[in-house]
């Protein structure tokens, strides 16, 4: 099935979103002499009031993607979900969060047979 305009899009933001992030991600290792620090990454993350609102605001749009983004995949039987969670801490909550819309809207799109999560019966 050919890709619609909506999925490129989400294609192009998940590329942007890994290479934008990844791009300061090495300039903060570079600046840190060489090594990546989790420790000191989350705490630069906190270096004024507006990195500390970016972040937070970050933290939670990552959160509610994950539960959200898990209910989604069993409804519509994603598998490996767990990708997306390594994708979400490993690269970028901007690489991650579009790739799943990428897969979520071929999967609704293929005509396939979703299976309806058991848990959210009526």
């Amino acid at each position: 099935m050919p890709l619609t305009s909506r999925q490129w899009l989400y294609a192009v933001l998940s590329a942007a979103g890994l290479l934008l992030t990844w791009y300061f991600n090495l300039r903060f290792m570079e600046e840190s002499g060489g090594a990546f620090s989790v420790v000191e990454f989350v705490h630069a993350g906190y270096a004024n009031s507006a990195a500390a609102s970016l972040g937070n605001d970050l933290a939670i749009g990552t959160l509610t993607f994950l539960v959200w983004s898990y209910a989604e995949a069993r409804r519509l039987a994603i598998p490996h979900w767990w990708l997306f969670v390594v994708l979400t801490f490993g690269v970028a909550f901007a690489c991650a969060f579009p790739l799943f819309l990428f897969v979520r809207d071929r999967r609704m799109g293929a005509g396939q047979e979703i299976r309806p999560d058991p848990s959210e019966a009526a």
